[in-house]
């Protein structure tokens, strides 16, 4: 699950920490929020599914009243269950300036919750399907997580409102599952964390639904490969700035922009700690050492990587109504390289 970058530092802060813009704050073409035609119930942009991005149904917000999504009703956890500091509350993770070096104890929980999340992600793979509704995808994720004894991270995190993120075509990244059904052609990410015996493990992947067009095809691939390249390059000594050039080395290659206002983060026994990983061209300091645990979760977007905040100040779209993807794995810093938590 992504971090936003706020202009200081790019990201010493978080959405989660502060009042997010609107959506009315941020976009800049009345034709982006202002459909002529949609679908009222589900946010559908109805207009013909061929645009220069290529054949696929862009998604707008219902409307542009504001949504509270901490009135919505969460899926139960039993007591049973260990659930993170801010499950009861509705808050956000506890941010210490240092960045975290795992013991052994920790390596042992990392390793176990990041297994779990690969698995479930497995899992929301195989439910990604035309017809399937997000909501469908979130109540059996939400059903298998707690029967594996495991918490869905991102359930109440500052008011979440459900278990996993589902984030359909023009989508970047914290889309609340509906009523949609998925549409043959569709592409869809899955950001799945789980919180496991005290520690997060977090993954996602962008998935293809029925026959996607090349241009949709190109560009998940195209994600795909900038996570590889960037995760190959880390192990101790590593400048973290490295990660953010070979992703829009690659990126650049092929024509595709990186998002700028979304980053990884470390995690472990919190969802979201130092340090943050910037995926786009930037000068910050640090370097990796062994022990750090963190995301790299670049997303790609066809045109523009700037984004509009819905008003449910969650999910957050592309400007220009162009695809974006997005895939993640959790990894931990060894001496002699990495290791991919989440594979």
């Amino acid at each position: 699950m992504l971090k936003t970058i706020t202009s200081r530092q790019r990201g010493s802060l978080t959405r989660f920490q502060r009042t997010v813009p609107t959506a009315l704050h941020l976009h800049t073409s009345n034709n982006v929020m202002h459909p002529r035609n949609v679908n009222s119930s589900r946010g559908i942009d109805m207009q013909p599914r061929v645009s220069r991005w290529g054949n696929f149904q862009r998604l707008v917000p219902a409307s542009l009243a504001n949504v509270d999504v901490r009135q919505m009703t969460r899926r139960l956890v039993p007591e049973s269950i260990i659930k993170p500091p801010y499950a009861e509350q509705g808050i956000s993770s506890v941010w210490n300036p240092e960045v975290p070096l795992n013991s052994p104890q920790d390596i042992v929980g990392l390793r176990k919750a990041g297994s779990l999340a690969k698995s479930i992600l497995d899992l929301g793979q195989k439910m990604c399907l035309p017809g399937t509704t997000t909501e469908e995808i979130d109540k059996a994720l939400h059903a298998i997580i707690i029967a594996k004894g495991a918490y869905p991270s991102p359930l109440n995190y500052s008011g979440f409102p459900k278990s996993v993120c589902t984030s359909v075509n023009n989508v970047i990244a914290h889309g609340i599952p509906d009523e949609r059904p998925l549409q043959d052609g569709d592409i869809i990410n899955l950001d799945i964390t789980v919180y496991l015996d005290g520690y997060h493990g977090d993954t996602s992947a962008t998935f293809l639904v029925g026959e996607v067009d090349e241009k949709g095809k190109a560009l998940v691939e195209c994600t795909r490969e900038t996570l590889e390249k960037s995760i190959n390059i880390c192990g101790p000594g590593v400048p973290f700035k490295e990660i953010g050039r070979v992703i829009c080395e690659h990126a650049d290659k092929y024509g595709f922009s990186v998002s700028e206002e979304l980053s990884g983060h470390g995690i472990g026994r919190e969802f979201h700690c130092h340090p943050l990983i910037y995926h786009h061209l930037n000068d910050e300091e640090g370097h990796m050492e062994t022990g750090m645990s963190f995301t790299i979760e670049p997303i790609l977007c066809q045109g523009s990587p700037m984004g509009i905040m819905w008003p449910d100040q969650w999910t957050i779209s592309t400007v220009d109504g162009g695809r974006s993807a997005q895939f993640e794995h959790t990894l931990l810093v060894t001496e002699n390289g990495f290791e991919i938590l989440t594979k």
